[in-house]
């Protein structure tokens, strides 16, 4: 089964912490100083909010999957289709250690396909986001994936 994955960038953590709880009805599921993470039933979605990025608004999209072979085929299904995109084995990113698939749509909007492989205590920050964590990632004119300017 895939939950859908929607990462929103915002100024005020805990103003904006207040509105979702009170939208989805339901109490975060994991919280950090930088970062809150709902993972919902109804809807069967994986919302997260930070701060500390350069503009507010979509970070990005994504399909979150519960296994490797599930990722797998995403990423299959999207070389087949000539949508190439940039593969990590080992992401630690947004306090998990995943693997993932990052594809951009027509729009220009980024979809983070990935499995998490666990938990980890830290923002995160490895070769793709530059060491330096969850950044929004983008694919720039030659064809090479980049996160961005990151300020935490």
């Amino acid at each position: 089964m895939k939950r859908l994955h929607l990462h929103i960038s915002v100024n005020d953590l805990e103003k904006n912490r207040q509105f979702y709880t009170t939208l989805f009805g339901s109490e975060p599921t994991k919280v950090k100083e930088d970062y809150i993470q709902w993972l919902l039933d109804d809807p069967y979605i994986n919302f997260a909010i930070s701060t500390g990025r350069a503009t507010t608004g979509l970070n990005h999209l994504g399909l979150q999957v519960e296994s490797e072979e599930a990722l797998e085929a995403i990423e299959q299904r999207l070389i087949a289709g000539n949508i190439i995109g940039e593969k990590q084995e080992v992401a630690q990113c947004c306090y998990a250690s995943s693997k993932k698939y990052w594809v951009e749509d027509p729009q220009n909007i980024i979809w983070e396909n990935y499995h998490t492989m666990e938990q980890i205590e830290v923002f995160g920050g490895d070769s793709f986001t530059g060491g330096v964590g969850c950044c929004t990632p983008s694919f720039s004119q030659n064809g090479k994936w980049s996160t961005g300017d990151c300020s935490n």
